[in-house]
């Protein structure tokens, strides 16, 4: 007999970087400055959590955030005591995040799924849809514009699937996807969605606040 959705252990895992002016969304900078542009990752990873929050409610889901650039205190002083944090570590984007489902899927984890904080439209109604389609297959993917993805969900850890990828590039979801037809993988697509990464990008993120329903700027974070 199937599961129900709510008696899978879920756990969401949110990349995120400290926003260090200089340091973080630099491809930004030019159109923002040092200043706005760690001023929008801010802003953007706090709208995720808030996103990661409002599943919880309805949810059995566990999540944690896994940062790069600063240190756990200043992590804590900025998001505060209550989340779970941890470091990337060392290596490229693949080597990280096969560590953190690694150790997801050893904690007891069942279902496990990787988020950035660049893509506004990875609300918690689209992460309640990529949990329940890992109900039926072992890997949920979301499509970037960009030849990325901004979401990966697994069942248990496949390491293939981060190995040989040509990270940063528009081949990076090609790449993971004829990985997963080599090793015979189920897996199901969600909508195809845009990063903000560019400043031509930034009308993404001004189109989400003025349609986002709830006021997650209110949500309560120290520092």
């Amino acid at each position: 007999m199937l599961k129900s959705l709510d008696s899978f252990k879920q756990h969401l895992i949110i990349f995120t970087r400290y926003p260090e002016p200089g340091k973080t969304k630099t491809r930004l900078i030019p159109a923002l400055g040092d200043f706005g542009a760690a001023n929008f990752q801010k802003q953007m990873t706090e709208y995720t959590i808030f996103q990661a929050k409002e599943l919880q409610k309805v949810t059995g889901i566990s999540f944690e955030v896994r940062f790069a650039g600063g240190n756990l205190q200043l992590m804590q002083d900025w998001l505060g005591l209550a989340l779970v944090y941890k470091s990337q570590g060392e290596g490229d984007l693949g080597e990280r995040m096969r560590r953190s489902l690694e150790d997801a899927f050893q904690s007891g984890m069942e279902q496990v799924i990787i988020i950035g904080t660049d893509c506004p439209g990875v609300n918690s109604q689209l992460l309640a849809s990529a949990f329940e389609q890992l109900c039926t297959c072992v890997l949920v993917i979301g499509p970037a514009l960009d030849g990325g993805y901004y979401l990966i969900g697994l069942r248990h850890l496949i390491a293939d699937l981060f190995v040989n990828i040509d990270w940063g590039t528009h081949q990076v979801l090609q790449q993971t996807v004829d990985i997963a037809y080599k090793l015979d993988l189920s897996h199901v697509y969600l909508p195809l969605l845009s990063d903000v990464d560019y400043p031509e990008d930034l009308p993404i993120w001004e189109q989400t606040l003025n349609s986002e329903v709830g006021n997650w700027r209110n949500e309560s974070y120290q520092g």
